[in-house]
Formats: C-alpha cells, structure tokens, sequence
C-alpha cells in the first residue's frame, strides 16, 4: 500500500532518490551502576584507555579510506570525535570517577556523559549545540568496546539502499555512503543537526525527523525519497514512480549546468549585479569556495580556535590562522566574525553564570566584560589586515553602546601597534551582524556606526519567534517567511542603503535558492553562503528579474499594511514561482 511521511527534507545535486528500505535496528548498550574494589580501581582504568584506544583505531581507519576529494566537513566530522576521545574533560574525569567513587567503568562513563550533555544543552549558539550528538556518538562507540559489543551494521552491500534508522552517526553514515547508499531517514534531526549536516557534505538526499519511521517503513520495500519537499513515498504506485523517475533524470541534466555557471558573471536578467560569498570554519573550506567561484568570504568563523582546550588561543596562534586563510585566498576578501561563544562553555576559566545562556553572557558581550581575551583576538585580525584585504565583524550586537565600546578597543589596539611599529591596515573596514530584533529595528543607527552589515538569519529568525531551531518539537514553527522576519529584513536592509555601507546575509536564508528571489526583491544584493549553495543560489538569480520582484515586494508589503496578514506568505510563493 502507497503512503507518504513528512519529515525536514535536505537536498543534494539531486532531491530525489529511489531506492530499497534497509532499517538499521540498533539496541542502545544497557549501563547499570557497578561498583568495584579499591584493589579493581587499576583494572578498570585500563579497560577504559583500551577502550577509547579500540575507538580510536575505527576512526582513523575510516579517515583513511576517505578520498583525497572528500569534502572538509566530512573530515571535521571526524577529527571532532577523535579530539573529543582525547579531551581530559572527557577522558581524565571518567578516570577521576573511577578511583574517587569505585565505580565500573562503563557506568563512571555513563556519569559523565550526562554532566556534559547538561553543559552541552545550555549552550546558546544552536550549531555548538548540536555538537552533543557528537558526544553521544563518542560515548556509545566507547561503551559498545567495554561491553565488547560487536557492531556488524556496516559490513553488508549496501549499494542503491535507503537507510532508515532512529539516528545515525557521522562514521557510519561516511562509511554507508562508500559502500553505495542513495539516501537516509532518521527519526531524529533538524535543519542543524549534524545528521542534516551530513547529507549536505556526502551529497545525498536526505530526510530527518519522520517520527517512528523504523516502525512504519519495511525492510526491502521501495522507497522515494524526496529531500526537497521532505516527504517519503513508501510502496509509490508505477505512475508516481515513473513521475519521479522523470524528475530525477531532469535534475542530472541540471548538476551538468550547475558546472558550467562557475564562470559565467553574476549578473540578473535585467542588468543587476550580485555577488556570492561564502561561510567557512576551516582553511579546508576554502577549496570549495573557490572551485565553485565565491568572490570572497563572507563569514569566516574563528569559534574552533577556542575548542577542546582548556586555555584561549595566544595572539600568534590567531595570527597565523588567519595568515593561511589570507595566504590560500590569494587577494580575495575575507570577512572575520570576531568569537562568538558564551559562558557555558568558558574559553579562559571565566565562569558567568546564566540562567538562561541564550540571551545571557555570549559573543561581544561576554568580549567586553572579558577585554583580554577579546583584545588578543582583535590584535591579531588587525595585524592580519596588512596581509590583504580583511574586514572584521562583530556578532550578536544588540546596542549602539556595544558598537562605541568595540569601536574604542580596535582604535586603540591600532595606535599601540603604530607605536611598536607593527603593520596593519588603517581602513579595515568594522561591521557588525544583524541576528536580534532590536539590531534590525535599531538598524539606522547602527548603519551610521559601523562600515557594513550583515544579516544572521538563523538567530534572527528564533529569536523574533521565540523558538529553539534545534528543538525537533517546534520545527512547526520555524518560518523564514513569517511576516516578522520578512519585515525585519526588509528594515535591514534598507537602513544599510539609506548610508550607503554594503549588507549581506549569511545565514541559511541566503543559502535556499527558493528564496534568492524573495531576498533580491527586498533588495539585498551580497549573499554569503555554505560553499556547496553557492551555484545553484546563482542559477536561481540568474534567471531573476530584480526590478520586477522589487516592484513585487513592495505590492506584497502594502497588502500586509493594509491587514492582509493571512495572505503574506502565499503572496511571496506566488511571488517565487
């Protein structure tokens, strides 16, 4: 019998794939409190390094089948767990645990697990959040080598399989892919989680969050997975078949074109240039970037400089990543987003306490009140400065006030590098992102303050509607398109024009080529994007008419002036289409 399920759907070169449902059942390892002897405490310490050994070895092992082609995000999936099987947060408390409490080691494991995924919840940034999946993946594979869990999942032919599980972890998803899937679905994910992450990476259709799917989907029965719409046909009678069969073939003729668009000049239908940036984390990002010709980055994130140590990074260990991002660049302009951290997970042994971490203690306010810290970081992007061009970008403003202080710390910073004599560029330009209601409201001002702006939609988008984006229960609510944030945007971006200083987007948002056109018709011309969006974002402007869909845009506002509400977002689709 033909049924469908609806789930987050993520995209690939394709959006849609055909295959046999193969379900991954697998058991959670049981762990129950064990104690142990005083004389066992040596015992179980070497059971726990063996352990975290064995799990290493899996790792590396699938690192080094990977192709010298893989993309950086794939390897960062890795290198992630490997650091964490090495971090002493991990590895020294378990041990502490053991010989202070006499506990076995699988459950003086399962203790601090929870500890950590407690500090992993509070944590304010959705995306650092998400990283506790990692943990669970970390811990689950230690654990199976303490029981001596023998995991055979991966061992069979999975060629041309859809894999259906509860969750799945970044190893055997890479290793899944190698050995033939076409796609996957979790009962578990969103648009954030790394399951999500991952299929943009392998470049597979994907679709996460279809509650109790391990249940409803039987093993071996065909299955079209559409990673567009997010929905799964299981059983599809012959003509939906055929119909996405059809679909599919169309979508390979397109990837071809998608190529060929690397060169041809970002430019609208009607004359209008746009430019197509992209977000980076890792100097290996870069590669993408530039294969599929980004004009510059627009976001740079310098968050990793500060993980998995207990003490903040020096100022020439700044230095010199920048310096190597600037380096393979090569005169390219490269936005730096200055830390964007929060208390919970304290980079210097400061500890704020927050009751609710999300809008407490994080990012340019957690920099002001610890200046050293923040200090050592800008000292470093302006020397970098004098290596090409660099712009600097602070996240999370939320007042004029946090602009003045930043503003006084960079001038000061420069003038005590003129007096020792240190090269640096004098007009960098200092930006500052868009990501709370009261920034986008208060958006004039901040254009008078600062050289550019640019929009995080991700954050903005929680915050004006008061949501968690990586709580899988509100995904409901989670619309780009309500009339809130359209509105916000809009005020955004006409307060950048109104001073004439440059705004760009860099969250997902500016990522959807859906919505290209919606953000082009609100007159956003700069779009900073994950590198693998970059072509099909510019195949979708390409063939936009940005004077038409201004005037569009300005129609649909109106209706909403005049208490149109219900219609707003059927408007823009019909806008879009």
């Amino acid at each position: 019998m033909t049924f469908s399920c609806h789930g987050i759907g993520i995209s690939a070169s394709y959006s849609i794939a055909i295959g046999k449902v193969h379900r991954l059942e697998r058991d959670q390892p049981t762990i129950r409190p064990r104690q142990i002897r005083s004389d066992e405490t040596g015992n179980e310490i070497s059971r726990f390094c063996d352990a975290i050994i064995r799990s290493r070895s899996d790792l590396l092992a699938v690192r080094e089948q990977l192709p010298a082609s893989t993309a950086s995000d794939i390897v960062d999936f890795i290198n992630t767990h490997l650091l964490m099987m090495e971090d002493q947060a991990l590895t020294q408390a378990v041990e502490d645990i053991i010989k202070r409490d006499l506990f076995s080691a699988e459950w003086a494991l399962q203790l601090r697990h929870n500890e950590l995924i407690k500090v992993f919840d509070e944590m304010e940034d959705p995306y650092l959040r998400t990283r506790k999946d990692d943990l669970d993946h970390v811990v689950t594979r230690i654990q199976k080598h303490l029981l001596q869990v023998e995991d055979t999942s991966t061992d069979q032919n999975m060629e041309g399989k859809v894999i259906v599980a509860r969750d799945l972890s970044p190893s055997d998803t890479i290793l899944m892919r190698q050995q033939g899937i076409c796609a996957f679905i979790t009962e578990y994910g969103s648009p954030m989680s790394h399951t999500a992450i991952l299929a943009r990476s392998l470049n597979i259709p994907a679709i996460v969050g279809i509650k109790a799917s391990t249940k409803l989907l039987h093993e071996g029965e065909t299955i079209v997975v559409d990673g567009l719409y997010g929905i799964a046909t299981a059983s599809p009678e012959q003509r939906q078949l055929d119909q996405f069969k059809q679909r599919l073939q169309e979508e390979r003729g397109k990837e071809q074109t998608l190529k060929a668009l690397s060169k041809i000049p970002s430019v609208s239908t009607d004359g209008q240039p746009f430019e197509l940036m992209a977000n980076i984390e890792l100097p290996e990002d870069i590669e993408t970037a530039l294969k599929n010709n980004a004009t510059a980055i627009g976001l740079y994130r310098t968050e990793f400089l500060y993980m998995n140590r207990q003490t903040p990074p020096a100022e020439e260990e700044h230095f010199n990543a920048y310096a190597e991002i600037i380096e393979n660049l090569d005169g390219l302009p490269l936005t730096i987003r200055t830390l964007d951290l929060g208390a919970d997970k304290p980079v210097d042994n400061q500890h704020h306490d927050n009751c609710n971490p999300a809008l407490g203690m994080r990012a340019i306010r957690l920099c002001l009140k610890e200046t050293e810290l923040f200090k050592t970081q800008l000292r470093a992007i302006i020397r970098a400065s004098a290596l090409g061009p660099v712009r600097l970008m602070i996240p999370m403003l939320t007042t004029v006030r946090e602009i003045d202080q930043s503003r006084k710390l960079i001038s000061d910073i420069q003038q005590e590098l003129k007096v020792e004599g240190i090269a640096y560029d004098a007009d960098m330009p200092v930006g500052g992102m868009i990501e709370v209601p009261s920034a986008a409201l208060d958006a004039h001002n901040f254009a008078r303050k600062l050289d550019f702006l640019s929009i995080g939609t991700n954050d903005l988008i929680q915050y004006t509607l008061a949501i968690d984006r990586v709580d899988e229960e509100l995904n409901y609510l989670y619309d780009p398109l309500h009339p809130a944030v359209i509105r916000l945007i809009r005020i955004s971006i006409e307060a950048a024009h109104a001073y004439n200083i440059p705004i760009s987007m860099c969250g997902e948002m500016a990522g959807d080529p859906q919505l290209a056109g919606l953000l082009a018709g609100l007159g956003l011309r700069e779009f900073s994007m994950q590198p693998n969006s970059l072509l099909k974002t510019k195949q979708a402007l390409l063939a936009t008419d940005f004077g038409q869909l201004t005037i569009q845009a300005d129609k649909i506002f109106r209706a909403l002036e005049n208490g149109h509400h219900e219609s707003f977002s059927d408007n823009i689709l019909k806008m879009l289409h």
